[in-house]
């Protein structure tokens, strides 16, 4: 058996490994559908997400329970979007600032407190989006971060509808964070936003296709 079939076998035995998690209490499986986090996250991207300190869930059930662990600044999170209907697709984004942090956008930048944060992370200019883009009753940057909530933003800063538009994310809302990338297949982003067919396809292809599986991102870690 050649090395690159070996590499393979082990690949798809962890991605079944994976499926195992599923609804689980201490972690679950994610999907990557759209381009927000880019080039850090690609659509398409297969993560394990570790709820461990974050979130006690019951599995196969809606209910859950924050726990004692809070998240850190510039630290990836998935979480529940703090606006609409309960059964709307977890968001993940990047934790920028704490509760008690003033926030200020300008000059393409991210200013806390007074000082331009550092991110190397990014893809374009941080912007400011237009008043009648944002969601009621949200007022809009500069503000103070309320006490026991977190303003996230995406990476592709041009391509990411984040607390800029809605404002902060109750500790509450935040289940977890990204562990490893488990499997990362190229394919349309309608394989990964609820279309089963088109989800089945992307895993056939990748199947028969093995090229369509970006290996060099597999079993990254955050």
């Amino acid at each position: 058996m050649s090395a690159k079939v070996k590499s393979e076998i082990l690949a798809w035995f962890w991605i079944g490994l994976v499926f195992l998690l599923v609804n689980g209490t201490l972690g679950q499986a994610r999907v990557i559908p759209s381009g927000s986090m880019e080039n850090t996250l690609l659509v398409g991207d297969h993560l394990i997400m570790s709820r461990i300190g974050y979130d006690a869930g019951i599995p196969f059930t809606n209910i859950h329970l924050s726990l004692w662990r809070d998240p850190k600044r510039q630290q990836i999170i998935i979480f529940k979007p703090p606006y609409g209907k309960q059964d709307q697709p977890d968001l993940i984004k990047r934790v920028i600032g704490l509760p008690g942090d003033k926030i200020e956008i300008h000059d393409g930048s991210v200013w806390i407190n007074g000082a331009k944060l550092e991110e190397n992370y990014t893809t374009g200019p941080t912007l400011l989006p237009s008043h009648d883009e944002l969601l009621p009753p949200f007022q809009g940057a500069p503000l103070t971060v309320p006490e026991n909530q977190y303003f996230v933003m995406g990476d592709n800063r041009g391509n990411s509808y984040d607390s800029r538009y809605w404002g902060g994310v109750p500790r509450t809302a935040i289940l977890g964070t990204p562990v490893a990338i488990y499997l990362s297949v190229n394919a349309s982003p309608d394989a990964w936003n609820g279309n089963f067919l088109e989800r089945l396809r992307a895993y056939g292809n990748a199947l028969f296709h093995p090229s369509e599986i970006r290996w060099k991102r597999l079993f990254e870690t955050f």
